[in-house]
This record gives C-alpha cells, sequence and structure tokens, in this order.
C-alpha cells in the first residue's frame, strides 16, 4: 500500500472537532505564491494550483521514468494546504477575500531533495507545456500550535476559529499570528465534489504562552 501521510501522521491532519494543541516538526514543500481571491474565475490563486499538482505528481510518478529519487518509496500526494495573511489584519477578514497573501502548498516525502524538486519542475514545465517556474522548495517549522476540525463552508470558519480563541483564552495561551506565522488550513475534502456544508478543512493558528 502506499504511504498515505494522513493516516501515518494522524496528529497532524484528522485533529478532532475540538481544539487541540500540537508540535508541527519543520517540513518541506513545494509552494507557491500570490495574492488576491482564491475564488477569481481562473485567476492567480487557480494557476497556482495547477503548478502545485503537475510538480507533485511528476515526483510521485518519478520512478517510472529513467529519474531515480534516492530512498524514494510510493505514496499517496498529500493534501492541498494553504498559508494566509492580510496587511494590517489581526487574523483573518473573510469578508475582504481580494486583500489575502497566500502560500499554497503541498508537503513533499522527506526523501525529495532541491535537485530532485528542481528536475521535477523542470520536467513537469515540459510535459505539461505549462510554466512551472512559479513553484518553490519551502521549508517551514510551524511549532506549537492549535488546531480544530472545521466541517463546513470555508466562509463558516470564523465560528471553528473562535472555539479555537476561547480554548486558548481558558488554557493560557494566546494566537502568534506574524507575518512568518501564518493561519494554516490543510484541505481534507475536493471542493469539486464535496457539499460546503460537507467540507473537512484543518484550521491551525500558532501559538505562544499568554
Amino acid at each position: 500500500m502506499p504511504f498515505d501521510f494522513k493516516k501515518e501522521y494522524r496528529e497532524l491532519y484528522m485533529p478532532k472537532s475540538k481544539p487541540q494543541l500540537v508540535e508541527v516538526p519543520p517540513m518541506n514543500y513545494i509552494a507557491v505564491r500570490g495574492t488576491g481571491d482564491p475564488n477569481e474565475d481562473g485567476g492567480a490563486y487557480q494557476q497556482a494550483i495547477g503548478v502545485l499538482y503537475a510538480v507533485a505528481y511528476t515526483l510521485k510518478m518519478s520512478y517510472k521514468t529513467d529519474y531515480k529519487i534516492a530512498g524514494f518509496f510510493e505514496y499517496v500526494v498529500p493534501p492541498l494546504e494553504g498559508f494566509w495573511r492580510q496587511d494590517n489584519v489581526d487574523g483573518v477578514n473573510y469578508s475582504d477575500k481580494s486583500g489575502f497573501h497566500w502560500i499554497s502548498v503541498i508537503r513533499l516525502p522527506d526523501f525529495v531533495t532541491k535537485t530532485d524538486f528542481d528536475w521535477a519542475v523542470q520536467t513537469a514545465a515540459k510535459k505539461k507545456q505549462q510554466d512551472c517556474s512559479s513553484a518553490e522548495f519551502l521549508t517551514i517549522e510551524e511549532g506549537l500550535c492549535v488546531q480544530i476540525m472545521h466541517v463546513g463552508s470555508y466562509d463558516d470558519e470564523p465560528a471553528s476559529v473562535a472555539v479555537m480563541d476561547e480554548y486558548l483564552a481558558q488554557n493560557g495561551y494566546a494566537n502568534d499570528l506574524t507575518a512568518e506565522r501564518l493561519h494554516h488550513e490543510i484541505y481534507l475534502s475536493d471542493p469539486r465534489k464535496t457539499a460546503p456544508e460537507k467540507r473537512k478543512t484543518v484550521l491551525r493558528h500558532p501559538i505562544k504562552k499568554a
């Protein structure tokens, strides 16, 4: 069976629908940065998603090519994730989607090196006839965070964020959202196939002792 990050690291991908603390280790990602409304048809965000998956699947299927990655094992491509911030906003203002600065990411297996990543970007661009130059190899260390499983529309996320905030206040912690430590979402449901009220999204905030 291919290695499945969601199943092997359930504490990172399958939290309960009540807040929990988690120490998130450093991870490597395929990343594309951008700004603007993620719902814009054919906009920068949707183009970024296309680049991410082109590179991700090139790496996943590399074992069927002449390019061999040291330590490779078959795996399920991890879920799409996003780091979000807005200028001069404490937290997230869901009513101003055009003001988002985002980093869309897909986790990389640890065996993928920067050299392997560069090969995949070049190979995906040739094979897909697609400009993949916006993709970068990014390492993120989130550290201590609070997270919750949000079930429902993306626009209803503030209710789950409020539950996390209340939990922090009751347990001696505070949000530590900065330009480097960002609001984080992990998308476990395909929005093209899942009704808004049934979508599962991991919400994660960096925190510190109050």
